[in-house]
């Protein structure tokens, strides 16, 4: 355990497949490598806490429904996947596996769900895209998006996401900083190693010639930047980092085409929900006009449809991910979705479900409390 996890209390994966993944994780990369992919932000409160919010719901079955073998596709926008599990937007694979995304896009894509390849990712978006293809003809990618304050810079990125095939775009709208990692800071991790770099950065308007343009944050970042992002491309548009109902509202008057519940796994403002906790207002608030998706903490097919329960139409995964990429390569990314898709489809029939949708808020229930968790 490292001190951060000492003086976090961060919560030790499941055991069973994630758990062995995880520890081979741990012992192959290099100790500043693994406290980047693992770490959060400031005393790592909300990284804990998404975790263990799921650890502190239960699920109430229905039974004797008839309901038979539980089908876990889903209809997203841009895609119809196969499992409710989606690869959450993580960066740099490369520091994980050699291979890197292309590894997680041909086990996403085998495993018929949907890859959100980073911005950030060290492999550019057009080569994520065709090694996803090269499994699958139809295999959606959807490109994460930081909103730059240059309007140039973003529009080239778009283009780019869309040359390549993205079938819609996630902006991500809660860094309008960039979070205070404190593994990061004591490691001195504050850039790739030589040969590595966000790929997609490269070229972009304002780029040195031979070196990537710095991702920029802003806090003047606003509404009006994601209007113009709309009237800028026909992709479908999800925003990332949605917790409070009346941002859920504004996002669908600006015609997003859905939400992400997500605190950024931990790594932005450490004093934030968990995730898992601010769904239920959410989902609310959107009260089923658009999809509504949830990433971090995400440990179990428990996890998944206690999410799904909750009204969430799919959920992202990311630490996991990165787990099985850089213990195993792309088997171990496929072993990470088979095994939580299995998983979540063997709940679904435990609880009498015959899809994804077919659960109610009332059977997600807090431990040891009487009342339903979402209510």
């Amino acid at each position: 355990m490292t001190d951060a996890e000492a003086t976090s209390g961060v919560p030790e994966a499941t055991s069973g497949v994630l758990g062995e993944l995880r520890g081979k994780a741990r012992a192959r990369l290099e100790p500043a490598h693994w406290d980047f992919f693992e770490g959060g932000a400031g005393r790592e409160t909300a990284l804990a806490e998404n975790v263990r919010a799921f650890g502190r719901l239960a699920l109430l079955p229905r039974v004797l429904r008839g309901a038979g073998e539980p089908d876990t596709a889903v209809e997203l926008p841009g895609a119809r996947a196969s499992t409710p599990v989606l690869i959450a937007p993580t960066a740099f694979h490369r520091l994980a596996h050699h291979e890197g995304e292309r590894a997680t896009a041909r086990a996403a894509a085998a495993a018929g769900t949907v890859l959100i390849t980073s911005m950030a990712s060290t492999t550019a978006v057009a080569d994520v895209v065709a090694a996803a293809r090269e499994v699958r003809a139809d295999a959606a990618v959807w490109f994460q998006l930081y909103l730059q304050p240059r309007a140039d810079v973003t529009e080239a990125l778009v283009r780019r996401a869309e040359e390549a095939g993205c079938t819609a775009l996630v902006v991500t709208a809660d860094s309008p900083v960039f979070g205070r990692r404190a593994r990061d800071d004591r490691n001195g991790f504050h850039d790739l190693p030589p040969g590595m770099a966000a790929e997609n950065m490269r070229g972009l308007p304002g780029a040195p010639p031979d070196a990537p343009l710095d991702i920029a944050m802003s806090p003047a970042l606003s509404w009006d930047h994601l209007r113009g992002l709309r009237e800028r491309t026909e992709l479908p548009i999800l925003v990332k980092g949605v917790l409070h109902p009346d941002d859920a509202r504004h996002a669908i008057g600006e015609g997003a085409a859905g939400l992400i519940v997500s605190n950024h796994g931990g790594r932005q403002l450490d004093a934030a929900p968990a995730t898992v906790e601010a769904l239920p207002r959410i989902t609310e608030a959107v009260a089923g006009r658009i999809p509504v998706l949830l990433d971090g903490g995400i440990r179990s097919g428990a996890d998944v449809v206690t999410a799904l329960a909750l009204g969430a139409a799919a959920v992202g995964v990311g630490r996991p991910v990165l787990w099985g990429l850089a213990a195993e390569g792309e088997a171990g990314v496929a072993r990470v979705l088979a095994e939580l898709t299995g998983q979540t489809a063997h709940v679904l029939a435990l609880c009498g479900a015959r899809d994804c949708a077919d659960l109610n808020r009332d059977q997600v229930v807090l431990r040891g409390a009487r009342g339903v968790a979402g209510g």
